[in-house]
């Protein structure tokens, strides 16, 4: 980088640590470390709300995944503004009235603690196993900026966010998540626009959604449908969005302690509810927003040379293998289809200003061939790096966003756009940080370890757990080096339990003839069922929400008329 995009990088993220220490100070107990005092106005938790789920693997990796499979993962978001309205009638008042710390104190006042322990157990191994991957997000950047080994970086990056995150509690999470936004949504702003001006004169924003469109990168709505009838195994499709996705939001933001500890910090029941509606309002629009950019990146691509493999690290280390003679072959083909890729967009511009759309399609259609030959050499060198067994990853989706922008985008922009992806990490990551420390100290320190603690003991033993989870995530960082594109990986890996924990919830929201022995067991049978059904079959992850869930609901309706009638539930 520059040396004004090293200015505006250190100056933006020094900002935040200062404006965070600042805005943190609270009382010295768990309601100050955790809940922010129950102080927080509504706009401040949906930003909190934002902040929280729209981390680094968000503006990453999701530009990527449209770049190489389109923009219809923004299907997964499509039953989330119902599931918002769902948590504002059900769930918010309850835990509101019961003025409870985590979402899982709830269960055992409902049921009992075995149940309780349970489900803040699936909580605390998702979300930490999740944490984990969101701190390897921008070690790639450190990586790939600076070409440090990628386990040094996980180190670095985890220590600086552990620092961060100890020291302030909930409030400065929220507080620095509204400044953080701010500069994200800002930057992200700027990387758009700075695409389209990017392109050949003559091209503007509406011949880039065209020649994306028809290239199949804005494929928004898609059906699953086949000539075999539905297609179970399609990971992306309008029924498995609304459905399955549905069934994920309510999960995640009504039973994940990183999300109910966000809205239970506010000052009333009515600021959670707008915090919530509004997040439910604003998180599609914006998704496909981000996605778009990935849409455009890829048009920018088709009139400028693209790389052969998008991270750099990976391609020098074959270099130095037996395979480089292999890789070198591979790099001459895709020379050659580059410059005939050239040779074909040419003309494109002045076809576009003299409206020969007859001939527009004819450009359009050979770039299609083209693309296709590209992503077949893409997936040889994919192959070369698997086989030359180097520590770089053989997939670059997360790293296409990244590539662009420390390649085109002008001095300065470069560091903001760093700086957005770094602020995206942190707000999230502190977040979750933070709601793994609270679930750990009320669920499990406080009911097994100590009971009799003062507020200052109490406050200083959060820290400790906060710092206790901060080192697990960097190691969970280093075991999943490597890993494919990771905004779809932190997904798949919370639809293992998400759909389970939402079950017991809604056990007990709406069967209150079932007891806390019934819906336990069935937690396990459907935890079971859907780490089973995800090994063993090829169903698109997003079903497994669903699935567990309802699985969850039969065992226990079953469970409680065969085995444990005469059960007593509790009111």
């Amino acid at each position: 980088m520059s040396t004004p995009d090293w200015i505006v990088l250190v100056a933006t993220l020094l900002s935040i640590i200062v404006y965070g220490i600042f805005r943190s100070r609270t009382t010295r107990d768990l309601d100050g470390y955790f809940l922010s005092n129950r102080e927080m106005p509504w706009y401040l938790i949906l930003l909190s709300i934002m902040g929280t789920q729209a981390s680094a693997i968000t503006f990453l990796s999701a530009p990527g995944q449209a770049y190489t499979d389109g923009m219809r993962f923004v299907q997964y978001y499509f039953g989330l503004p119902l599931a918002m309205v769902i948590l504002c009638i059900t769930f918010l008042p309850i835990f509101h009235k019961l003025k409870i710390y985590t979402a899982y104190e709830f269960l055992e006042k409902r049921f009992d603690l075995k149940t309780r322990t349970f489900t803040s157990f699936l909580f605390l191994l998702s979300r930490g196993l999740s944490t984990g991957i969101s701190v390897y997000a921008p070690s790639i950047i450190l990586s790939s900026i600076l070409g440090w080994n990628i386990y040094i970086t996980n180190i670095i990056m985890g220590g600086l966010l552990i620092i961060y995150t100890v020291s302030g509690g909930a409030k400065a999470v929220a507080y620095t998540q509204q400044l953080q936004l701010g500069i994200v949504f800002t930057g992200m702003f700027l990387a758009g626009y700075t695409v389209v001006k990017l392109l050949p004169e003559g091209i503007g924003f509406s011949d880039a959604l065209s020649i994306s469109g028809k290239m199949g990168r804005l494929n928004v709505i898609t059906t699953g449908q086949t000539a075999e009838g539905f297609d179970w195994t399609d990971r992306y499709n309008i029924f498995s969005g609304v459905i399955g996705g549905f069934f994920l939001a309510l999960s995640y933001f009504g039973t994940d302690q990183s999300q109910v500890g966000r809205y239970l910090t506010a000052k009333s029941i009515r600021e959670s509810r707008i915090g919530l509606l509004m997040n439910g309002l604003v998180k599609v629009p914006m998704q496909f927003f981000i996605l778009l950019i990935g849409a455009l990146v890829f048009v920018f691509y088709q009139f400028n040379p693209s790389p052969l493999f998008f991270n750099k690290v990976p391609i020098e280390e074959v270099r130095q293998t037996s395979y480089r003679d292999s890789l070198s072959a591979v790099e001459k083909e895709h020379a050659v289809i580059l410059e005939k890729k050239k040779q074909a967009v040419a003309k494109f511009p002045l076809l576009v200003s003299t409206h020969a759309d007859a001939e527009k399609e004819k450009v359009i259609t050979e770039m299609r061939v083209l693309q296709e030959e590209e992503e077949q050499l893409r997936s040889r060198v994919k192959g070369i790096i698997k086989s030359s067994n180097v520590k770089g990853e053989a997939n670059d989706t997360n790293y296409i966003f990244l590539r662009f922008v420390m390649d085109y985008l002008p001095a300065g922009l470069v560091g903001l756009l760093i700086a957005v992806i770094f602020l995206a990490a942190w707000g999230s990551i502190a977040a979750a940080l933070n709601s793994l420390a609270s679930a750990t100290m009320v669920d499990f320190h406080k009911k097994f370890f100590s009971k009799s603690q003062s507020d200052e003991q109490e406050y200083k033993t959060s820290r400790l757990y906060t710092l206790g989870w901060g080192i697990f995530c960097i190691v969970v960082a280093e075991l999943v080096t490597g890993m494919g594109s990771l905004i779809e990986a932190v997904n798949v890996l919370g639809s293992w339990f998400y759909g389970v924990i939402l079950g017991i919830f809604l056990v007990a929201f709406y069967l209150k003839k079932i007891g806390g022995n019934a819906v336990f067991w069935a937690a396990l049978a459907g935890e079971v069922l859907v780490i089973t059904m995800y090994a063993q079959t090829n169903l698109a992850w997003l079903w497994l929400n669903a699935i567990g869930a309802i699985a969850v609901i039969i065992f226990a309706v079953l469970l409680q008329g065969i085995l444990f009638q005469k059960e007593h539930k509790k009111a």
